[in-house]
């Protein structure tokens, strides 16, 4: 009988492949804390770790009486026992699975599990791919961490066992499914249809959404009502949404969806709810160079131009103003529904010290103030309410031009002026230092109206004007032309400094500030009246004979 059992094992024993790295069937026969021992058909009973049994929940994948394929990784190691191991067993396994898939081209289930250089790693059983980056989405994809540690279906591309070596695809299976509803949804697709699609991917300009086999483009614009900087504010990889197909081009396959749409359009009928000159609150949600922007309600924001921000400094800076997400109080100032714009005032909600300054001054009223600077067309006086105004050039002095006058002035000084004109609309107020005196020429012209003979000295001469001095600080000249009848060409030979004159007023020059003299005319009257009938040619001719001795 026992040499019947021995013939018996041998020819068993004869039938199994027992080269090292053979897969052989075994039972599993007992299961304690640290092993699982299988009979595998030799001479005994062997045993393995029980952490090869394991699945990746820690779990037992056996039981006593399973039937489970192992590795024979050595015979008789000297003690009389082999070596057996299941986890190789189970790596055999995926090699035969991903095989089979890779010749009937069917997709495998993997799990991506790191990043690498130039793609992802992706476990496949108890297998290793590649996945690189290019081939994760149909399109390239600007953040894939979402991916990490999902199961998820790939397409076997390279399959070389030998080398180890083996390159999945996630792109092709997007590909594949694709063209297999790609037409039916296209072919149900229409312009103003509402759908559901599953957000895919990203971009700066909008996000890409899954119809089914088709992608949809869901541009920025068309996020929402409200200004955004990132589509990431509106919507997420791997939510899914309504939205609506805006445009269809059925032959390029392009579509255009919009999600604000849904929603009814908050610039319909603004006007009616915010007429101009409504006063209202807004948070500040965005802060540039030319100004700041206001939210007055979802999908409503109006721009606070810098100009409209402070009544006294024009361009101000709006950090100084505001601060991202202050809730302030504004003024509509226009609306322009086509254009999608609304200009707002912060400055409007406060005292306007123009407005203020008119109210309690008036024209001709004297008061004080600082320089607070001194330009080529005259002289900025510091007001009260932190307002400026000017006095021109023109109204500096009465005798001095005022480009010399102004060199008399400077920054800091505090000076009397009176005020010419108040204009609070166009922001503007009109001063004068020297209307705080009566114009000297004015009242000399008074006295000495056209015609008058005045006596005055020369103070300075040229070849075509003579200034005389008529005291009091009353200026004439006497030009050239006007010296006699007979033709003089240069006046130096007639008059020179010092020189007293006699002359006939003839008008007056406001630009140059000055009395217009003749000495033509008196000396025409001079000669008539003289009892010597001495004409005046050679009374002229005796004078310029004097000049030249």
């Amino acid at each position: 009988m026992n040499e019947n059992f021995a013939d018996l094992f041998q020819e068993s024993v004869a039938k199994l492949d027992l080269r090292s790295g053979a897969v052989i069937k075994a039972t599993v026969v007992k299961i304690t804390s640290d092993y699982v021992f299988v009979d595998a058909g030799l001479k005994s009973e062997d045993w393995i770790s029980i952490d090869e049994f394991k699945d990746k929940q820690n779990e037992l994948e056996v039981a006593v009486g399973d039937q489970v394929e192992v590795v024979l990784e050595s015979m008789e190691d000297g003690s009389g026992g082999t070596h057996l191991s299941r986890e190789k067993a189970k790596r055999e396994e995926s090699w035969r699975i991903l095989e089979a898939a890779f010749t009937e081209n069917k997709n495998v289930r993997g799990i991506i599990t790191e990043r690498v250089k130039g793609g992802f790693t992706v476990e496949l059983g108890k297998l290793h791919a590649f996945l690189p980056a290019s081939l994760i989405d149909v399109r390239p994809m600007r953040d894939m961490s979402h991916l990490e540690g999902k199961e998820l279906d790939f397409k076997l591309i390279k399959f070389d066992r030998k080398l180890n070596n083996i390159v999945v695809s996630r792109r092709a299976v997007f590909t594949e499914e694709a063209e297999g509803g790609r037409q039916a949804v296209l072919a149900g697709l229409q312009e103003g249809q509402e759908v559901i699609g599953i957000v895919k991917n990203l971009t700066d300009y909008g996000a890409f959404v899954d119809l089914g086999g088709v992608d949809g483009l869901l541009h920025i614009t068309d996020m929402s009502w409200k200004r955004i900087k990132y589509p990431g504010e509106v919507v997420s990889v791997g939510d899914q949404i309504k939205v609506k197909v805006l445009k269809f081009d059925s032959e390029k396959k392009r579509v255009s969806l919009g999600l604000k749409q849904l929603a009814e359009d908050p610039w319909v009928n603004i006007s009616r709810r915010y007429p101009m000159g409504t006063r209202l609150f807004g948070k500040v949600t965005n802060l540039a160079d030319y100004g700041c922007f206001v939210e007055i309600e979802d999908g409503i924001e109006g721009l606070v131009h810098v100009s409209e921000m402070d009544w006294t400094n024009k361009n101000v800076q709006p950090s100084k103003v505001v601060t991202l997400g202050d809730e302030i109080e504004v003024k509509v100032l226009e609306i322009d529904e086509e254009r999608r714009r609304i200009s707002l005032g912060i400055k409007q909600c406060q005292s306007n010290p123009w407005q203020i300054f008119a109210e309690t001054h008036k024209k001709d009223e004297k008061i004080t103030g600082k320089i607070k600077s001194i330009t080529d067309f005259g002289i900025f006086i510091g007001l009260e309410g932190n307002i400026d105004g000017l006095v021109h050039l023109s109204d500096i002095s009465w005798l001095e031009p005022g480009e010399r006058a102004i060199r008399n002035y400077q920054k800091g000084q505090e000076i009397e002026v009176i005020i010419l004109a108040i204009d609070a609309e166009r922001e503007r107020i009109s001063l004068g230092i020297k209307q705080l005196t009566g114009d000297i020429y004015a009242d000399y012209l008074a006295a000495n109206p056209n015609g008058t003979v005045i006596t005055g000295k020369v103070i300075e001469v040229n070849p075509k004007v003579v200034t005389v001095d008529l005291q009091n600080g009353i200026i004439g000249r006497l030009q050239v032309s006007e010296i006699s009848k007979t033709r003089i060409n240069d006046a130096t030979d007639v008059f020179g400094v010092g020189d007293e004159v006699k002359a006939t007023i003839i008008g007056f020059n406001k630009k140059a500030r000055c009395i217009n003299l003749s000495s033509k005319k008196f000396l025409s009257e001079f000669s008539s009246k003289s009892p010597a009938k001495t004409k005046l040619g050679d009374l002229l001719k005796e004078r310029i004979e004097g000049k030249k001795e």
